[in-house]
């Protein structure tokens, strides 16, 4: 149903919708799995990170040591013991089985490589050139990092075949593998990391920032300050693209950190997320915010004059931005802590939406009967309005879904 135009003379009323079941920020984004547990509050959780780091190392050092040490030549287990402590240092669990895996097949390929070669042609710089064409040349040019390690490792073991019987070489293959294996068993069982904090933070920030610049638009337009701040707005507006980018990451760890992690099962009855869905909601918000500073600051350095924006028109714009900015930054509220809807959340953030939607309704209209348009600049206007009206349409689906 479309909401009713206001006219001259009359004030727009933005009442909230009562069919909406809005949701803040906690609400929109999607759920990975069962919940996990978080640790509990922000203040010491550098302190606390440091400290989980410092046992899991100590623990994970021990155990190779000891599992290791007994069958390792000469009882030094120290390849084990690194590999270990780089599994139980991994940001996430999945990234240290991933990297495990990848560590162990590379380490694996060079041993073999250097198997090969030594049988084939000796010890001898045939052997170290023949190595260097099949592990860095052959294979795809993306897996750069696992050539190289291919590489290394088979060259290493080739040295060592001059003073060792190939069959010795076995041990450090053993080695690496129980290590990670270690590193990752403990990785998994202490305190495996969690990101859901700072992607909740990251994903609020970029609301707030595109909310704060929309308002600061609005702002602008209204104090008849276009041409003076136009160029700073476009600035703002694309180093927005780093928070978008930082936000993007966070999100990401977030996610892989709940993979086969040990904290969602223990806490199953939780309902912890991750914000994707309101991320990507946010990164259409930032395309039209950027668009919209574009065009003003396009538009604001014209040099044909017929193409400038009326002041009437920039007059009523600047009302919708400083409204859909408040509609952007209600979006980043956080739910209670406690789980339960916040009427007064949904309302704000309904109310922002209406009213934002409202007043670009009431400035299509008005555009239509040529009230407020210069015809050398209708193709400025309808980039605005498009712009906005996109950005209103995003958040008001992802309210409602």
């Amino acid at each position: 149903m479309r909401r009713a135009i206001p006219q001259k003379g009359q004030t727009c009323q933005h009442p909230v919708m009562q069919v909406s079941t809005i949701w803040p920020l906690r609400a929109l984004v999607t759920t990975t799995g069962a919940g996990c547990a978080r640790p509990a509050g922000r203040t010491g959780r550098r302190r606390a990170g440091h400290a989980v780091h410092g046992v899991k190392s100590l623990t994970a050092a021990l155990l190779a040591w000891g599992v290791v040490a007994p069958w390792s030549p000469g009882g030094r287990p120290y390849l084990a013991v690194a590999t270990a402590l780089i599994m139980a240092n991994a940001p996430t669990v999945y990234r240290s089985v991933t990297q495990a895996l990848h560590s162990v097949v590379a380490r694996l390929a060079g041993l073999t490589l250097a198997l090969v070669t030594a049988w084939l042609l000796g010890s001898t710089a045939g052997s170290v050139a023949a190595i260097a064409v099949i592990a860095v040349v052959v294979g795809p040019r993306r897996a750069v990092d696992d050539r190289l390690q291919i590489a290394s490792t088979a060259l290493i073991a080739l040295a060592a075949t001059t003073a060792a019987p190939v069959g010795g070489l076995v041990a450090p293959a053993v080695q690496t593998l129980t290590g990670a294996v270690v590193g990752i068993v403990v990785n998994a069982l202490v305190l495996p990391p969690l990101y859901l904090d700072e992607s909740d933070s990251a994903v609020r920030s970029l609301a707030r920032a595109m909310g704060t610049l929309l308002r600061e638009m609005g702002a602008g337009l209204g104090e008849r300050q276009l041409a003076a701040r136009a160029h700073t707005w476009l600035h703002q507006a694309r180093d927005l693209e780093k928070e978008l980018v930082g936000a993007e990451e966070q999100v990401r760890q977030a996610d892989e950190s709940l993979r086969w992690n040990t904290r969602c099962t223990a806490h199953a009855r939780r309902k912890d997320v991750t914000h994707g869905e309101a991320f990507r909601t946010l990164r259409g918000v930032f395309l039209q915010v950027r668009g919209i500073a574009r065009t003003l600051a396009d538009n604001a350095h014209d040099d044909h004059t017929d193409h400038h924006l009326g002041q009437q028109f920039l007059d009523q714009y600047a009302e919708t931005l400083r409204l859909a900015g408040t509609a952007v930054e209600e979006f980043a509220e956080p739910r209670p802590t406690t789980g339960t809807p916040d009427a007064a959340s949904r309302e704000r953030l309904r109310g922002a939406i209406d009213g934002a939607l409202t007043w670009h309704e009431t400035m299509t209209d008005l555009i239509g009967r040529g009230t407020l348009t210069k015809p050398g600049a209708w193709h400025i206007y309808g980039s605005l309005m498009t712009d906005v009206e996109r950005l209103l349409l995003d958040l008001d689906h992802a309210n409602t879904t």
